[in-house]
């Protein structure tokens, strides 16, 4: 065990969008008394994730904003150096909310011991969070049935790769939006969409129309703004929208979106149906949803992709690429 921890604290909040000095890179000392119930592990792997730039802000929320001077919260793959609870023996690998740093002191109750049998950084992307983010919103809100049509944003993301594949085995068109024609491949080719459209392209609303000749019976939203605008006329009668997130107003800039009264008449003419949600809502279906992916991740049957950046020193460069679309797939950073 070394003698410094290593973390990224933030130290101001964000003036519209995150810049690398909202962060500050310190050395603390590694924690070395721990009160009964607490664990002291050392974080392997770090989840970055959209989320965390709302928590960034002090605006009201579903879960309280990262204190100034507090490390950057996040979800890890991490190794159990000293425990005082038997179920937890040193050396094991562990998924725990270890935030951006080497060290951490987690109680024993908030971690989960991983499968060995299964890549450890799969607990931060499909059978973590972004896969169980993505089964809560399409299986429990967005309902699928067999032949309809499922569009989702962000499709190359953890989360959006997931809902498509899912889509797929309950037997329906799999339409993904994404940035760039390499996204769009990977879309494909990768994950099994039918057919991507390009968000950045020339003719968005025609593509995605063209993409969906019977309409769009789910919208699992990830996106807004003008991603919103071009899926909103296609919708089916009844039509279910899961909102996952909008990336597009993460950095506080809501001039690129959807008129409002649209919505709404669009709403009560086609009786959608929209839920805002967060995975916590459901987490008493989590042991369902491990028992159904699980043995998929094993043989391949559902499939992911990651960008794994090396060193926690480059967390805020490659966490503001994530704002900007720059990743392909999950991004993981391996802390050196």
């Amino acid at each position: 065990m070394g003698d410094v921890n290593r973390q990224w604290r933030l130290a101001r909040r964000p003036r519209g969008e995150a810049a690398k000095d909202d962060f500050e890179f310190v050395e603390a000392a590694v924690p070395r008394t721990l009160r009964p119930g607490e664990i002291l592990i050392r974080n392997r792997y770090l989840s970055l994730d959209p989320y965390m730039r709302w928590r960034m802000d002090d605006a009201k929320s579903y879960a309280p904003p990262v204190a100034i001077d507090d490390p950057m919260v996040g979800s890890t793959i991490a190794e159990v150096v000293r425990s005082d609870d038997s179920a937890f023996r040193p050396g094991q690998m562990v998924l725990a909310q270890g935030g951006w740093q080497d060290y951490a002191v987690a109680s024993s109750s908030s971690l989960r011991i991983v499968d060995e049998a299964v890549e450890p950084t799969a607990f931060l992307n499909v059978l973590g969070s972004p896969g169980f983010t993505a089964y809560a919103g399409l299986m429990k809100i967005g309902m699928p049935k067999q032949g309809q049509t499922v569009v989702v944003g962000a499709a190359t993301g953890p989360v959006g790769s997931m809902v498509g594949q899912l889509a797929k085995r309950a037997g329906c068109r799999a339409v993904a939006i994404a940035g760039g024609p390499e996204k769009c491949r990977l879309a494909v080719d990768h994950f099994g969409f039918d057919a991507a459209v390009d968000h950045r392209g020339g003719d968005l609303a025609g593509d995605l129309a063209k993409a969906c000749p019977d309409g769009v019976d789910v919208y699992f939203e990830n996106i807004g703004g003008r991603v919103l605008d071009a899926v909103l006329p296609l919708l089916n009668d009844f039509a279910r929208i899961p909102v996952c997130g909008v990336v597009s107003q993460y950095d506080g800039d809501e001039s690129d979106g959807t008129r409002l009264a649209s919505v709404m008449r669009d709403t009560l003419v086609k009786r959608l149906s929209w839920r805002g949600f967060i995975v916590t809502d459901f987490a008493a279906h989590r042991g369902e949803f491990l028992e159904m992916i699980t043995p998929l991740v094993k043989t391949g049957a559902i499939v992911s992709l990651e960008d794994v950046v090396d060193g926690l020193e480059h967390a805020p460069e490659a966490f503001i690429g994530l704002l900007k679309g720059r990743n392909r797939g999950k991004l993981v950073i391996h802390i050196a």
